[in-house]
């Protein structure tokens, strides 16, 4: 099937009489409550469940391999391949059961806030409240623009359809399928609406580097001076609650790009996680859930619909879906200038990583590789105790190109605009986990905040003599022992042991790397 035949049936689809294009949040809202999809709870939002799958399917994704890009893609685990064949079946199959419902809604939007470099898109769904949720974590058109949007990307997504892996070739009968000739994602078999986020954040991360602009799996915001910076880390590592500072206007929470231009978000909405959230906690999460907003798996009172947030009986993966005008300390629209400072965030559950830490553009390209941090029991299924996790450039799961791709332009614009870069560890001091204790937030703001001031900027510094990481000798508000890990330990033979260990299992994790220059081996990793 060419590119012609599947616009044709795209426009064919767009045109039928069931179909409800770029409805307001209002028209929605009514149509997800009209349809049983989804209640309302007390704050006015839309509270939908989403059944068998409350997360990813990270097995059931797959890029069709094609002529034009075969030769591109990281083929593996994470992006596996399926043939045009099994691409086009499903394909046709879900445009006809697709023409076939009574309601079909779409909406037009872009990912990406900065003109240059955004990308028009469209999404079409089976259910309202999948629509409702693209319409706030994606770019919404101005009625200006709207007249002129010519969709380069579009999501099929339909729940209910689901494959039937004998006949249609996939594991099972969910599927995620990209095609980048077709320039189509095909979602079914899954309720949960994560799936067309990071789909799109997929395929940006396949388009942008083209193009010269980095995309990132972090949060960013910008101080009163216009300093941008940029904090990257995996779940449990405070990225959120560090990157939210009152001081410091958001640009985003969760994918950017960083293109000539500067720092720009690719979402228009946040997608945040509920699970035991609080107004004390999270104030701006917490009341950014109103009207017009969307929860996933939040238990709700059946009488009061209040949502309780510490409840976990469907998943602890519950999330809010809002645009980012919810929040009031934005910069709109989500662009800036380039990062004057960089955060790797991890949380060591070894104990053995400095609290803080500069990198040099070699270090950073290499941590930048293994973005290292320790899940800890509780976060996933099956994880009783601390196990060291690698993500490459902290979003493994989205990288469709060769992680070396994005380390090499991260280090390209590290050099180009003299950014700084640290590695903060949130994780464990005096010992690693059971024995010694979690690092205070209270010294860790302190941290972050010296680094965004510039205090570290040319603070004297000690090597590490086995990370080979520079220390700084002094933080204001923090105590200067707890700067240096080895003085934190009751034992230095324990410390030495647990910190080689860890720098095996960085060295483990990085043989992975094929196409690594020799400067970021020699100059970047832990000196053993």
């Amino acid at each position: 099937m060419n590119s012609l035949d599947i616009s044709n049936e795209i426009s064919e689809l767009l045109n039928g009489p069931n179909v409800y294009t770029q409805l307001s949040v209002p028209q929605l809202v009514e149509r997800v409550l009209s349809r049983k999809e989804a209640i309302l709870t007390s704050t006015g939002a839309v509270c939908a469940e989403t059944g068998k799958y409350t997360g990813r399917s990270p097995k059931d994704k797959y890029i069709v391999e094609e002529d034009a890009t075969k030769d591109k893609i990281d083929w593996g685990t994470v992006n596996q391949p399926i043939s045009s064949e099994v691409f086009d079946r499903l394909y046709h199959k879900m445009v006809s059961f697709l023409q076939n419902k009574e309601e079909v809604f779409v909406f037009k939007g872009f990912a990406g806030a900065d003109r240059s470099y955004r990308l028009p898109i469209q999404v079409i769904n089976e259910y309202a409240w999948h629509n409702l949720f693209a319409h706030q974590l994606f770019i919404r058109p101005t009625e200006e623009e709207l007249p002129f949007h010519q969709a380069e990307f579009t999501i099929l997504s339909a729940p209910t359809f689901k494959a039937v892996p004998e006949v249609d070739g996939t594991k099972s009968e969910t599927f995620i399928i990209i095609s980048f000739e077709r320039r189509i994602i095909l979602i079914g078999g899954t309720e949960y609406a994560g799936e067309m986020k990071k789909g799109i954040f997929s395929i940006m991360n396949y388009l942008l580097p083209e193009k010269g602009s980095l995309p990132m799996h972090c949060s960013a915001n910008v101080g009163p001076e216009g300093d941008v910076a940029l904090f990257f880390g995996l779940s449990g590592t405070g990225k959120t609650t560090l990157s939210a500072d009152p001081n410091r206007k958001l640009i985003g929470d969760d994918e950017h790009g960083w293109s000539p231009n500067g720092v720009f978000n690719i979402e228009g909405g946040c997608y945040a996680k509920c699970i035991d959230l609080s107004r004390e906690k999270e104030p701006q999460i917490y009341d950014a859930i109103r009207f017009g907003s969307v929860l996933e798996n939040v238990v709700v009172h059946q009488d009061t619909r209040v949502p309780d947030y510490s409840d976990q009986s469907l998943t602890e993966n519950t999330r809010a879906a809002y645009p980012l005008q919810a929040i009031d300390n934005i910069i709109d629209p989500s662009v800036a200038g380039h990062p004057n400072t960089i955060i790797f965030l991890t949380a060591d559950a070894s104990g053995v990583l400095p609290p803080i830490s500069k990198l040099t553009k070699e270090q950073a390209m290499y941590h930048f590789l293994s973005g290292y941090t320790s899940k800890l029991a509780g976060t996933e299924r099956g994880i009783t105790s601390p196990q060291a996790t690698f993500s490459a450039c902290f979003g493994s799961p989205f990288l469709p190109l060769e992680p070396t791709v994005y380390a090499e332009l991260l280090g390209k614009k590290i050099e180009e605009h003299g950014v700084q870069v640290f590695l903060v560890n949130t994780g464990w001091t005096g010992g690693e986990y059971g024995v010694g204790s979690r690092m205070k937030l209270s010294y860790t703001r302190a941290m972050v905040h010296a680094a965004l001031e510039g205090e570290l900027n040319h603070v004297e510094t000690v090597k590490d003599e086995i990370f080979g990481l520079h220390i700084p000798v002094q933080v204001p508000g923090v105590p200067d022992d707890v700067l240096m890990p080895n003085k934190t330990w009751e034992s230095q033979e324990d410390y030495q042991a647990k910190a080689r260990e860890l720098v095996q299992k960085f060295n483990d994790n990085f043989r992975k790397f094929d196409h690594v220059s020799k400067d970021i081996i020699e100059l970047g990793a832990p000196l053993g």
